[in-house]
């Protein structure tokens, strides 16, 4: 076994902050929508598609240890090393809470903007003095919008033509060359 890298080795994994002491699984989701329309006869045409936000899952375990001696039962291995999984699991809830888009590293992407949709701890005996948590992580679409005033119609040279639209009521076509008679005694 190589020690140097085993100290020195650079976690790859980073959810905002947190760098996870173990990763066992990452499951990428990448969806794109097409939608379909049925047309004549039942056939369905396709005529847009558009993608949805990346949504990754993330099995992560961070270190926690049990007593570092066995006289000092209240100094952990953690207190001199990290923090505890109480503590770990606290600040995977504030950083759910905060709603702040934060930046994951996986082994095979980056993604900027997610926010953690769903936070899921498991704990067991042999666990107990460890986090292992399921991260259900979403990629937040983030757009600026900004209020466009629009200048009265009666205010404008060409106002009929360049006017926002307006609903002017219910409108009835009639047949090209009909003519309505209306004449004073016939």
């Amino acid at each position: 076994m190589d020690y140097l890298s085993t100290l020195f080795h650079q976690h790859t994994r980073q959810i905002g902050v947190m760098i996870p002491s173990v990763v066992t699984s990452e499951i990428h989701t990448d969806t794109l929508t097409i939608t379909e329309h049925p047309i004549e006869d039942g056939a369905v045409i396709a005529d847009h598609a558009y993608k949805k936000p990346a949504e990754l899952t993330m099995n992560v375990g961070f270190a926690g240890g049990g007593t570092l001696l066995d006289f000092a039962g209240s100094l952990t291995a953690t207190r001199l090393l990290g923090l505890s999984p109480q503590e770990t699991y606290q600040q995977l809830l504030d950083l759910q809470a905060r709603r702040m888009p934060f930046s994951v590293t996986t082994g095979k992407r980056q993604y900027n903007n997610m926010l953690i949709a769903t936070l899921s701890v498991t704990t067991e005996s042999e666990s107990e003095n460890v986090l292992f948590a399921e991260l259900t992580l979403k990629e937040v679409i983030l757009v600026q919008s900004k209020e466009v005033y629009v200048v009265d119609k009666s205010e404008m040279k060409t106002g009929v033509n360049t006017a926002e639209v307006r609903n002017t009521g219910t409108k009835t076509t009639k047949p090209a060359g009909s003519i309505a008679l209306t004449s004073g005694g016939q």
